[in-house]
């Protein structure tokens, strides 16, 4: 029986790389890698191996015929992706086998050259992926620099505590943190600890994984009341993290509405609905569990501009959400638009088919006990309502606008990279110019992942990018564009600098 690629799939293609029939797809070097939402396990050419499950960083894998639950669905998934497909020509005698390999370094620092010592700015993946190239495949001497006191970055802090083996990405990169070439300066913030020149002063080259911390604005009225909260806070505030105190997101409203139908939004609306005892024993922060414990939260809104068949979220996320028991989700069908969409669509319209629909009161609270999220498509905000605090999101409606009554908004409309210090910043994506990776105007210094390519992709699509920012600096070494120096110690220098402060 063939093995199934299910809901947690990272996208960083480690499982094409072992797969010996290359019955995996798409690879990294066809068009639509990095636009599917997931990689699949073709069951006419898989060969029951299990060499992509073994090497799988986040166990997405399994053999398709052991598959309970809400993961059964990914058996038909795994395989509709080759109804239509063209097979993938090959000249060998087997078709197809080994035809895909993970591309090697082709270029490499010279053996006269002295081992580059480069830092790397965040312990998050696309930083960890730049470090893993730079350690398994140069000499290079790494600097790995954080602002917080512990490692991890968006794994630690931006994954859901219910996504245990999404997580378990992060065990695979801390093993390189014991690499007898490089050293780790957490607790550590550019701009307050060290300037960028510093860096600069002290290493060969400089690499900014810092990505995009911030959350982008509605850009409405009544954006700044209490009650209006970003998702990003609230994500923080579940994970933990040292920046978000244990008393930021408050509970006691009985509908909140998340404007925004990513997978961010979805893993908000997830948690907040949650069985306080599904999520004991997770990594979820104490104070959010006790908090969820007493939680008013009975009716969870999912605000989407646009409609069910351009819905943000990803197809594995939205039958997570749809699978799981004890908290029903329904779609508001008020809009004759949404139900036409999901009567005669496909792809993730089509998944709403069997949900429950209703027209929803939405000017009294929810009227029953029982927890619930509720789909609202077609539907933009325009003001929040409220005088000292929101009591209602105000939305357009089919002919005339809709006054939600909630006591909390969580605006999830996306991330946004902060500038640095010493670096360029365009403040229009909220990125940092760069060219493949090499910052504009700045020699020495590179970007990789969010802050390189502004907040798109998962976690495996880091591990491209990475790729990308490595090769276009070590082309600057080799060709003398970044000249190479020699140095004593130059992690014992900083780090006297460090303790100064």
């Amino acid at each position: 029986m063939a093995f199934a690629i299910t809901q947690t799939c990272c996208n960083d293609a480690t499982c094409v790389s072992v797969c010996p029939v290359n019955c995996i797809h798409p690879t990294p070097d066809e068009p639509d890698f990095g636009t599917t939402e997931m990689l699949y396990v073709d069951p006419a050419s898989c060969i029951d191996c299990g060499a992509c499950a073994d090497a799988c960083p986040v166990d997405a894998i399994f053999p398709a015929d052991l598959l309970t639950g809400p993961l059964e669905v990914y058996a038909g998934i795994n395989a509709a992706f080759y109804a239509d497909r063209e097979p993938v020509p090959s000249a060998d005698p087997a078709p197809n086998f080994h035809r895909w390999a993970p591309p090697t370094f082709d270029r490499a620092i010279p053996s006269d050259f002295a081992p580059p010592d480069i830092a790397v700015v965040g312990t998050g993946p696309a930083g960890m992926y730049a470090v893993e190239d730079l350690l398994l495949h140069t000499n290079a001497r790494v600097t790995l620099i954080d602002r917080l006191p512990v490692a991890g970055g968006l794994v630690r802090y931006g994954v859901a505590p219910d996504h245990p083996a999404t997580k378990r990405i992060g065990e695979t990169f801390s093993r390189l943190h014991e690499h007898p070439r490089l050293r780790m300066r957490l607790g550590t913030q550019v701009g307050r600890d060290v300037s960028v020149d510093e860096l600069a002063e002290r290493h060969d080259a400089v690499v900014y994984a810092i990505g995009a911390s911030s959350a982008r604005g509605l850009g409405i009225e009544g954006e700044e009341l209490p009650g209006s909260i970003a998702a990003t806070t609230v994500v923080a505030w579940y994970n933990g993290h040292p920046d978000v105190p244990a008393n930021a997101v408050d509970l006691s409203a009985e509908r909140v509405v998340l404007v925004g139908t990513g997978n961010v939004a979805l893993d908000v609306a997830r948690i907040l609905t949650a069985d306080p005892d599904d999520l004991a024993g997770t990594t979820i922060a104490p104070h959010a569990l006790e908090c969820l414990r007493t939680s008013k939260i009975r009716e969870v809104v999912l605000l989407a501009r646009r409609g069910p068949e351009d819905a943000a979220y990803t197809s594995p996320e939205l039958l997570a959400l749809a699978g799981r028991a004890g908290v029903p989700l329904v779609v508001d069908d008020v809009d004759p638009r949404t139900t036409a969409a999901i009567d005669a669509g496909t792809g993730k319209a089509a998944l709403l088919r069997e949900l429950g629909r209703e027209t929803v009161e939405w000017t009294v609270p929810p009227a029953s006990d029982a927890r619930r999220i509720v789909l609202r498509f077609h539907s933009a905000p325009t003001a929040i309502i409220g005088d000292t605090q929101v009591r209602g999101l105000r939305v357009t409606g089919r002919e005339e606008p809709v006054e939600i009554a909630a006591g909390q908004v969580v605006r999830a409309v996306g991330y946004r990279g902060v500038p640095v210090p010493g670096l360029p910043f365009d403040d229009d994506r909220g990125t940092i110019p760069n060219t493949a990776g090499r910052v504009d105007g700045r020699s020495g210094a590179y970007v990789v992942g969010w802050i390189k390519r502004g907040p798109s992709g998962g976690i495996g699509a880091n591990r491209t990018c990475a790729r990308e920012t490595v090769a276009t600096l070590l082309e600057d070494i080799t060709s003398g564009r970044l000249p190479v120096r020699e140095r004593r110690s130059p992690v014992a220098a900083l780090a006297a600098r460090f303790r100064r402060r």
